[in-house]
């Protein structure tokens, strides 16, 4: 096996290949050299291609809405990066620089259609490799800025909690102090002879309404301040979602920043091309 169908078997993306498919992979794979310092893609930019490091290493990264880089990995011999634009043609989802001389591999789209119509029966083995790392990415996207935070927190109810949630959102209703309206009127028109044939049981000061109420008062603020200490972490939930949600809106303002600064850049110098004299284009 050669050198390079032996970096392809490191890859989790190409290791569903035999050894024949990996072959006849590596024979289509370009050569790249990048010296240190040097960005092989930005963020937001088209591409079409999957690098595997023979040597070297780069940074996989973003930027904040400070301008600060945040490493999302850094990648040496045998890593790879760029697989999505690879399958799917569309625009890079992060940046990367060289941080010490690169050499690596390049599998362009075009190279790998080829390839698959020469050996279709590859493209199963390609499907089941993405199809896996899907599935390892699927527990991640759970957490994203779009979850739901009735879901979140309601999901994870004991019969306590759902009973407490009841009884504190009815407490809190009017039925609720209609019914203690009707039950005091009623108590204490009882116990104060007003009804005939009836025996008083309760006397004023209504020493046992007065035991009732506590009773019923102490019970209801433990189920209220169960359901609070929910809603106190349904609100951290909020919370985490709100920041998410508004740093990945910064981060989005940031990069249409760094694309609009781009595009004025290569606009000043096309204009500063077409001022200059035909002989000095």
């Amino acid at each position: 096996m050669s050198a390079d169908a032996a970096l392809l078997a490191e890859v989790p993306f190409f290791q569903l290949l035999d050894d024949h498919e990996r072959e006849m992979l590596a024979q289509h794979l370009d050569v790249v050299k990048l010296p240190a310092g040097r960005t092989v893609c930005e963020y937001g930019e088209p591409g079409d291609s999957l690098f595997l490091i023979r040597s070297g290493a780069v940074e996989v990264f973003l930027r904040d809405n400070t301008g600060e880089r945040i490493v999302l990995e850094a990648a040496a011999a045998g890593d790879f990066f760029g697989e999505l634009s690879l399958l799917d043609g569309g625009p890079r989802s992060a940046s990367v620089i060289v941080t010490k001389d690169l050499e690596a591999l390049r599998l362009d789209r075009r190279d790998l259609d080829e390839f698959l119509k020469r050996h279709p029966a590859a493209a199963l083995d390609l499907l089941a490799a993405t199809g896996r790392r899907l599935r390892q990415t699927a527990e991640r996207l759970r957490h994203t800025a779009s979850r739901n935070v009735n879901e979140e927190v309601a999901d994870r109810r004991t019969l306590v909690q759902k009973a407490a949630d009841g009884i504190a959102a009815f407490s809190g209703s009017i039925p609720f102090l209609g019914i203690h309206v009707v039950w005091f009127f009623s108590w204490i028109v009882c116990n104060v002879g007003l009804v005939r044939g009836f025996r008083v049981f309760d006397p004023y000061p209504y020493g046992l309404l007065t035991m009732v109420v506590s009773l019923e008062a102490i019970v209801l603020s433990v189920f209220v301040l169960l359901s609070q200490n929910r809603q106190a972490e349904k609100d951290r939930v909020r919370a985490d979602v709100e920041y998410d949600v508004n740093l990945k809106a910064e981060l989005e303002i940031a990069h249409l920043h760094e694309k609009v600064d781009r595009l004025q850049a290569d606009v000043l110098s096309r204009l500063d091309r077409l001022g200059r004299p035909p002989e000095t284009r």
